[in-house]
Parts: C-alpha cells; sequence; structure tokens
C-alpha cells in the first residue's frame, strides 16, 4: 500500500502529475481539478496524500493534498458502482467539504450535476454514505481547532438522533456566539439551546 508519496514536480497536467522521488522513482499520480488548482509548479516539492488502486490488473495512484480528501475518495469507492473514475469527478466538481456536506444533507441533485452520475448513482451515494461523512462535511470547509470542535459536536449530535443539517445548524448558531471550550462545552450549549439539556 502506498499512502503517500513525496518528491519534486516533475509535470503536472489536469488530471496528473508527476512526482521525482529521492530513489530516482518517477510516480504519475491521477489528481482531481480541485487538487490540480492548489498544486504547485514544476521543479517544486510535494507531498501527496495516496490511494493505490488496482483495476483489470493496471495499478494507478490518485493523489490528495488533504486527508479529508483521502478518506472522501475511499468512502465514495466503497458504493456499489462507483469505482475510482466517478470519484475523481465528483471530487473534481466540488471541493471535499462541499462534497461530503452534499452527501450528508442527502442533496442527490448536487451530485447529479456531475457528468456521470446519473440519478440512481446519486441517491446510492446519499444512500449508503449520508450518515458517514458528517466529519469530512464540517471538517473539511475549516481548519483549526474551532473546525475540529465543530466536528466532534455535531458528530456527537448525529449519534443523539439529530439529523446532519439540524447538527450542523445548531453547532454553528452556539460558536457563532462565541467559542466554546471543548466538545462536551458545545454539545452541552446546544442541548440547551434546544431545552433538552
Amino acid at each position: 500500500m502506498i499512502s503517500r508519496v513525496r518528491g519534486t514536480v516533475v509535470s503536472r497536467d489536469t488530471d496528473r502529475v508527476e512526482l521525482l522521488a529521492t530513489s530516482g522513482v518517477v510516480y504519475e499520480i491521477h489528481v482531481p481539478l480541485t487538487v490540480f488548482q492548489r498544486l504547485p509548479g514544476e521543479g517544486a516539492e510535494l507531498e501527496l496524500r495516496t490511494a493505490y488502486i488496482v483495476r483489470d490488473e493496471v495499478p494507478s495512484l490518485y493523489g490528495f493534498l488533504e486527508r479529508s480528501e483521502q478518506d472522501l475518495f475511499h468512502r465514495l469507492m466503497k458504493v456499489q458502482k462507483v469505482g475510482p473514475r466517478l470519484a475523481m469527478g465528483l471530487l473534481s466538481s466540488y471541493h471535499a467539504g462541499r462534497l461530503a456536506r452534499g452527501i450528508a444533507e442527502k442533496d442527490a441533485k448536487l451530485l447529479s450535476r456531475v457528468t456521470g452520475v446519473g440519478k440512481k448513482t446519486a441517491e446510492r451515494i446519499v444512500l449508503e454514505l449520508s450518515d458517514k461523512v458528517s466529519d469530512l462535511a464540517v471538517a473539511g470547509e475549516d481548519s483549526g481547532p474551532e473546525a475540529k470542535l465543530a466536528a466532534e459536536a455535531v458528530g456527537a449530535l448525529v449519534a443523539l438522533g439529530y439529523t446532519f443539517t439540524e447538527a450542523d445548524v445548531a453547532v454553528r448558531e452556539v460558536i457563532a456566539g462565541g467559542s466554546p471550550a471543548s466538545t462536551e462545552a458545545l454539545v452541552r450549549q446546544v442541548l440547551a439551546k434546544r431545552g433538552q439539556g
């Protein structure tokens, strides 16, 4: 399993990058458009998180800058009839946080706007993943300790029976009023505000 590749950018194209590793091996790594737009130029040092996939006996590497992108790619690949090409198409159309949010909110129309994703496939993705991407939907939008707190709080509220959308809105409202000290404090404030704490 190749989970990361570090090296010098040799060439870039809209859907792939070539990295020269210190071992002398050049890796061709497929990247979604949302990742390509953030890549440095040729000659720069770069580390990509990767997914190593073998299809029809042909190995391929898929690369991402953030863990949330890599995680979402792996989760998409677990959905029946979603292969690497379709997963990359989804991640090329939307940043990982926005895509995860659309899935968590069961927005099949958002997914079906992507070339190659029909109505049935979009509905299957939503059905299989809507309750499994809330951590990526919140964390993918921002970075830092506040985003981590928000992601954990939303996850806890979903476990308590809230829908992703209800939990997300409630957490954002509380955070807008001031930064809570911990995930527990944030969840308590949401429950108190909703008359359940």
